[in-house]
């Protein structure tokens, strides 16, 4: 028995127009799984679809905004018609607003209700709250399912700079707590996943300069992390998968799994 096989299984990932979300929905299609590659920009959810058929996977794009709970019910019924009932839902939609991050001028009091309220809105209400809304509920009627949240290491310890970010990723792993006693005994399994620092384009004016070296900020980051590197965004596909498979995590609800290359258990 191959503990990682999710053939038959029909896998919605949320954001996977994303690098992480990408990685993970092309991760899922290799263990098996039909794909619904859910987000907002059509060009590259269309690239991802292609890369999975390349390699002989099922996938199909569904665009949506995840912060809509219209568009996250028209989709759910649309999945239903194209590929079935899922059984997988991973949220990997979210991401930092230059906005409400604290830095130079930009003081904490400074920060408008207004931003603070989209930051929420796209790693709360839109990262996990509403899909999980949406999804939950026929995996529960089903007696079957398995929800993966993405968190983030700011949301165990509020990183400098991004406090709106870091306050919305810790109510997501909150939530993902709750969900997980309310359903443990309905079936579905409610998990989340903590990955360290993935470049990505949201992140990269961060991490790297203009000639490609890294900003003092990231030398920082790595200088915290046992790893002393980043993380490669194909390193978070096993965990997922892991949470994914009813068989390999039958027993697990309610955890959160790191992939930080160690960053959370670093101190002095």
């Amino acid at each position: 028995m191959n503990l990682f096989d999710l053939t038959g299984e029909v896998a919605v990932v949320i954001g996977a127009t994303g690098v992480l979300g990408g990685a993970i929905a092309e991760g899922l299609a290799r263990s098996g799984s039909q794909v619904a590659v859910v987000g907002r920009n059509a060009e590259r959810g269309h690239a991802c679809v292609q890369r999975i058929q390349s390699t002989g996977g099922l996938a199909r794009f569904f665009a949506a905004d995840a912060s809509s709970i219209a568009d996250l019910r028209s989709t759910e019924s649309a999945i239903m018609s194209e590929l079935g009932a899922p059984s997988i839902l991973v949220n990997a939609a979210g991401g930092n607003d230059p906005k409400v991050t604290v830095a130079g001028e930009k003081k904490f009091e400074s920060i408008e209700l207004a931003d603070w309220q989209a930051s929420f809105n796209l790693n709360l209400v839109g990262g996990a709250l509403l899909p999980c809304q949406v999804f939950g509920p026929g995996m529960v009627s089903r007696g079957k399912g398995s929800i993966v949240n993405i968190a983030s290491v700011s949301a165990h310890i509020p990183l400098s700079r991004v406090v709106a970010y870091s306050s919305a990723k810790s109510a997501v792993l909150s939530l993902t707590q709750f969900l997980s006693r309310e359903w443990a005994t309905r079936g579905v399994r409610v998990n989340s996943i903590t990955p360290g620092f993935f470049p990505a384009e949201q992140n990269k004016r961060l991490l790297y300069n203009d000639d490609g070296t890294p900003t003092p900020r990231a030398q920082s980051i790595l200088n915290h992390t046992p790893m002393a590197r980043f993380g490669l965004a194909s390193e978070i596909v096993g965990a997922v998968v892991f949470l994914a498979s009813s068989q390999a995590s039958s027993f697990v609800t309610g955890a959160d799994i790191r992939v930080d290359g160690g960053f959370l258990s670093q101190t002095i």
